[in-house]
C-alpha cells in the first residue's frame, strides 16, 4: 500500500541525511471511513516500528467532515500542516505543501489518486506522496490515519517528517562490481531529475552526469525573474549530494562527438567514454540574430547564470537598457530591472508582447502593465543596428524606423538554437529544427540512446496527434524521469500536458495546453488581472487554458486533459455554468463497450 522509495530530505540545496533501512515500506496510510476504533482501522505495513512515528495525534477533523473528493488542511502541530483527502471512502494523508515552491495543495486540483499544484502544476501521488509531475524535485511526507470513537480522525507523523517538509525517495549507490555505465548528458532540469531517478529506480552501475556549465545544476527558470539570486539560492542540490549516491558530477564539460556505433561519448576535457544507455538533454543556447553589432560588448542574452551576473555587473542607476523580443525572457528581463536603471525600452516585432502564446486580448493587458510601471514599449518595430563606441561597447541602437535609442546594456531575448550540433554523423536523427524524435518511451532512433528535455520532438497527452518540440521547464523535468525509468528497465509511456507560467510585475500567468486556436472566451476582469482565457479551436474544442489571479482553473484543465477527457465550447460558453467542468476530475471514464 505504502511506496517503497521514501526517504527523509531536509531541503533542498543541502545533503539528505543517510538512514538505515528499517525494511518497512513508507507512504501515506488510509482508512476506510468509518466509526471503529483506532486498532481495528489502521492500514499500514506492519513492519514499520512504531518508534519511527508519533503518538496518535487527533485534528480538527471527523470523518464526517469531509464529502466524497473533498481536501481539507488540517494543523498535526503548530509548525506541520497536512493534507487530509476523502477519496473511494477513504481518508489519506500527505504533507499539504507543493514541494517546489510551497504553494498550498488544499487549494489545488483533485485527480483521481492524485492532487494537482495550483501554482505551477506538479503532481503528486496520494497513496504515497511520490511526485509524478513536475515541477519539482521531492516528494511529500505520508502520515497514517488512524479514525477513533465517534469518527475523531488521528494523524501519526514519521518523527523525522516533523522537520522535514520534503521527502527524498530511496536512492542506491554504486557497487564496485556492477561494469555497467549510464551517462546523462545536460546538467539542466531534466538531466539533473534523470540523475536522481535512475539511483531511484535501482541501478548501480556508474552513473555519469556531464554539465557544460560551471555551476551545480539549478533552477534556471529563476535567473530571468530575479536576476540578483546566487547559485546557494537556485542550485537544486549541493555537491555532497552527488557524492553521496555516485553521481559523477563532470562540470564545465561539453559533449562534443556521439559515436553510437562504438557507444562512445566524446567530451571537451578530452574524455570518451563508453556507455551502456545515454540520456541526452542538452537543452538549447539563446539565439543572437544576424544584426550589425550584435557581437560589440554590453549586448547580452539571459539564459545561464553567468549571463545575469554580467548583466547586474554591467548597470548602474543611469543605465539606458533596451530589451530586444516581446516574448518570455526580455519581458521578465525588463521588468527585473526597470527599478535599478534609469530606463528600459522593450522592442518587439508584434502590435502587442505574448502575442504567440495568449493572443492580442490578453497581450494588449500586458502591454498596459507595462507601460503603467514606467516601461517604453516600441510595438510593430525591430533593431537595425547596434551601434558602438570606441571601447567597443554598444552606445545606441537604431531602429527600423531609423529611430535612434541610446543604450548602454541590449539584451536580446531573440529566440533560441538546440544544442544538438554533437550529433553529426552520429546515427541519431536530427530534424531541420534541431530536435530529435523520440518514441513515447523516449529512445530515439538508436537503441540505448534517449532524448529528452527542450531537444526532444515527442508525444504530449492532448489533442496534438503529432509530435511536438516544446521548450518548458516542467515538460523537460518529466522527460528526465520517464527516461530513466525506461533505461532502467521499467516501462513508463510519456503522458505529460504542458503547462508553464510566468511571473510578471508580481502577476502570475498560467498556461495548460497546446494546439493552434481560432477564438478566445475571456472569463473574468482583464483590467483587474482575474481572469480565464479558454483557446477554442476549429472543432470548437478547448485546446489551452490560461489564467491570472484565478486559481486552480489551469491546474484543473492540466489534471482534466491528463485523464484523457476533453472540454468542448458548448460547456463553456454559459458563464453561469463555466466551471461545472471541473466537476469531472473526480469521476472515471465512461466504460467503453
Amino acid at each position: 500500500m505504502g511506496s517503497v522509495n521514501c526517504k527523509e530530505y531536509k531541503t533542498t540545496g543541502s545533503t539528505p541525511k543517510k538512514e538505515k533501512s528499517t525494511g518497512g515500506a513508507v507512504g501515506s496510510y488510509q482508512s476506510k471511513c468509518s466509526n471503529q476504533s483506532p486498532s481495528t482501522t489502521m492500514s499500514t505495513e506492519e513492519s514499520s516500528p512504531d518508534s519511527e512515528y508519533t503518538s496518535a495525534v487527533p485534528v480538527d477533523c471527523r470523518v464526517t467532515d469531509l464529502k466524497e473528493n473533498e481536501m481539507k488542511q488540517v494543523d498535526f502541530d503548530e509548525d506541520t500542516r497536512v493534507l487530509l483527502v476523502k477519496q473511494n471512502d477513504r481518508l489519506l494523508a500527505v504533507g499539504a505543501k507543493c514541494t517546489h515552491y510551497g504553494a498550498p495543495l488544499q487549494t489545488g486540483a483533485l485527480g483521481l489518486g492524485r492532487v494537482r499544484c495550483p501554482w505551477h502544476g506538479a503532481c503528486f501521488n496520494l497513496e504515497n506522496g511520490d511526485i509524478e509531475d513536475f515541477p519539482g524535485l521531492d516528494s511529500l511526507p505520508c502520515y497514517r490515519v488512524e479514525v477513533g470513537n465517534e469518527g475523531q480522525v488521528m494523524l501519526r507523523a514519521k518523527r523525522s517528517d516533523l522537520v522535514n517538509n520534503k521527502r527524498l525517495k530511496n536512492m542506491v549507490r554504486r557497487k564496485p562490481d556492477d561494469q555497467r555505465v549510464f551517462i546523462v548528458v545536460g546538467g539542466g532540469p531534466s538531466g539533473a531529475v534523470a540523475v536522481e531517478t535512475i539511483r531511484q529506480e535501482g541501478f548501480t552501475g556508474r552513473l555519469i552526469f556531464v554539465c557544460r556549465e560551471d555551476y551545480l545544476p539549478y533552477d534556471r527558470v529563476k535567473i530571468s525573474k530575479a536576476m540578483n539570486l546566487e547559485i546557494e539560492q537556485l542550485r537544486f542540490r549541493d555537491e555532497e549530494f552527488y557524492k553521496e549516491y555516485d553521481i559523477e558530477l563532470w562540470q564545465g564539460v561539453a559533449a562534443e562527438k556521439l559515436d553510437t556505433a562504438q557507444k562512445e561519448l566524446h567530451c571537451s576535457n578530452g574524455y570518451v567514454v563508453k556507455y551502456d544507455k545515454i540520456y541526452l538533454a542538452t537543452g538549447c543556447s539563446a539565439f543572437r540574430p544576424p544584426i550589425p553589432g550584435v557581437n560589440l560588448e554590453n549586448v547580452r542574452t539571459v539564459r545561464e547564470l553567468a549571463d545575469t551576473k554580467a548583466i547586474l555587473a554591467s548597470i548602474t542607476p543611469e543605465s539606458r537598457v533596451v530589451c530586444l523580443g516581446s516574448s518570455f525572457i526580455a519581458l521578465e528581463a525588463a521588468a527585473g530591472l526597470v527599478s535599478k536603471v534609469q530606463s528600459v525600452t522593450v522592442v518587439g516585432r508584434e502590435n502587442v508582447p505574448l502575442k504567440a502564446a495568449f493572443g492580442a486580448e490578453i497581450g494588449q493587458r500586458v502591454l498596459q502593465l507595462f507601460e503603467d510601471n514606467k516601461v517604453v514599449m516600441r510595438m510593430e518595430s525591430g533593431i537595425a543596428e547596434i551601434v558602438g563606441n570606441e571601447d567597443g561597447k554598444v552606445s545606441e541602437v537604431v531602429l527600423v524606423d531609423d529611430t535612434r535609442l541610446p543604450c548602454d546594456l541590449l539584451i536580446l531575448g531573440t529566440g533560441s538554437k538546440l544544442n544538438t550540433q554533437f550529433l553529426a554523423k552520429s546515427g541519431v536523427k536530427v530534424n531541420r529544427n534541431g530536435s530529435v524524435d523520440v518514441t513515447d518511451f523516449l529512445e530515439s532512433n538508436v537503441p540505448d540512446v534517449y532524448v529528452g528535455g527542450d531537444i526532444a520532438n515527442a508525444h504530449i497527452h492532448g489533442l496534438a496527434h503529432d509530435r511536438v518540440n516544446i521548450g518548458h521547464y516542467q515538460l523537460a523535468q518529466y522527460h528526465g524521469r520517464v527516461a530513466a525509468i525506461n533505461m532502467c528497465g521499467g516501462v513508463k509511456k510519456l503522458e505529460a500536458v504542458p503547462f508553464f507560467f510566468t511571473l510578471i510585475f508580481g502577476k502570475g500567468i498560467r498556461y495548460a495546453g497546446h494546439g493552434s486556436y481560432k477564438d478566445v472566451i475571456i472569463d473574468g476582469s482583464m483590467e483587474d488581472f482575474k481572469f480565464v482565457a479558454y483557446f477554442i479551436n476549429e472543432a470548437d474544442t478547448v485546446t489551452a487554458v490560461a489564467s491570472c489571479g484565478r486559481d486552480p482553473i489551469v491546474a484543473q484543465f492540466a489534471e482534466l486533459i491528463s485523464q484523457g477527457k476533453c472540454l468542448g465550447r458548448g460547456q463553456i460558453e454559459d458563464p453561469a455554468t463555466r466551471e461545472d467542468w471541473t466537476k469531472k476530475l473526480g469521476q472515471p471514464l465512461p466504460q467503453v463497450r
